[in-house]
């Protein structure tokens, strides 16, 4: 049984844009809250033998001249503390404020500092990666299908556009869980993104060299068949492959600890979104393609009649 896909290719293309723009908007909003890599600061673990209420932590900081910093829970009684830079003895000092206000609940108090040269140095390489990323993920997929010329190219920029889809959906949750939640994005969050890149791709590759050898094996027949033959032929291999990812990724995100949930969830909300992609976007895409470039030969053609 064969399913029309691609003739349902705006339906798909609307339930893509209703997960987009709403996370376009919190984009545009600054939700995206970057974490201390990123924009420089220093980040305190806090262990306590049965850690207090937050809000009383983020009062202590507040009474001590950091007002800035942003305190959140976690596990086995840690608390992480982000605040703005802070030199080696205002960190003894804090130390010494929390054991005399804590006293002996107060069990370690760990530290790291990032400057802000180097965090602005890290968002640089961050960005050309994921650019350098994309323009050799156009090149291959074009080169794989060279033999339909420069039509090759519809393919990459297809894939892309796929992708954008994926990291757009990513980025959106993230930035409405930063808007309303405070939930900051780290270099752990840029590594997910790159991983989400990489699946997204590899899913959309198989259903497109699939498209490339029915097309060689049944010269021509039209692509909507095709591409709704194609994607058939690919749905359970993409679905599998996604939904045993998922099984991992879930029971990292649930036992994994505090410090890689943001990594797992992320990876979690990629891998549903490049799934999805490949299979409801990608070929449609290269459908939608075809269709302009018809109808646009087809008023040349009458022009030239006239």
């Amino acid at each position: 049984m064969i399913f029309r896909l691609v003739e349902r290719k705006w339906l798909y293309f609307l339930i893509s844009g209703l997960l987009v723009v709403p996370g376009v908007v919190f984009l545009a909003l600054g939700g995206l809250r970057p974490g201390v890599e990123f924009r420089g600061g220093t980040l305190l673990d806090i262990r306590f033998d049965g850690p207090p209420p937050t809000f009383e932590v983020d009062e202590f900081f507040a009474s001590i001249g950091h007002a800035e910093a942003l305190v959140q829970g976690a596990e086995g009684g840690r608390i992480q503390v982000r605040t703005a830079e802070m030199q080696a003895e205002e960190i003894t000092t804090v130390q010494r404020a929390l054991a005399a206000k804590y006293g002996a609940r107060l069990r370690d108090l760990a530290s790291s500092t990032v400057s802000p040269s180097f965090s602005a140095e890290l968002i640089r390489n961050a960005i050309q990666a994921i650019v350098v990323a994309s323009v050799l993920i156009v090149l291959l997929i074009a080169f794989s299908f060279r033999q339909y010329g420069w039509s090759a190219f519809r393919y990459g920029i297809a894939a892309i556009i796929a992708l954008l889809h994926d990291t757009l959906v990513l980025l959106g949750l993230f930035a409405a869980l930063g808007y309303f939640f405070n939930v900051e994005v780290d270099s752990l969050f840029v590594t997910a993104v790159l991983t989400v890149m990489g699946f997204s791709v590899h899913d959309t590759i198989v259903v497109f060299d699939r498209i490339r050898e029915n097309l060689r094996l049944n010269p021509g027949e039209a692509l909507n068949p095709v591409i709704n033959f194609s994607i058939m032929q690919t749905m359970a291999r993409s679905v599998v492959t996604g939904v045993t990812t998922l099984l991992v990724l879930v029971a990292i995100y649930l036992y994994g600890g505090f410090s890689i949930r943001s990594f797992a969830l992320a990876l979690i909300v990629g891998i549903v979104a490049g799934t999805y992609s490949s299979i409801f976007n990608a070929a449609q895409i290269i459908s939608l393609w075809q269709e302009i470039e018809d109808r646009l030969r087809g008023r040349s053609a009458s022009r030239a009649i006239a």
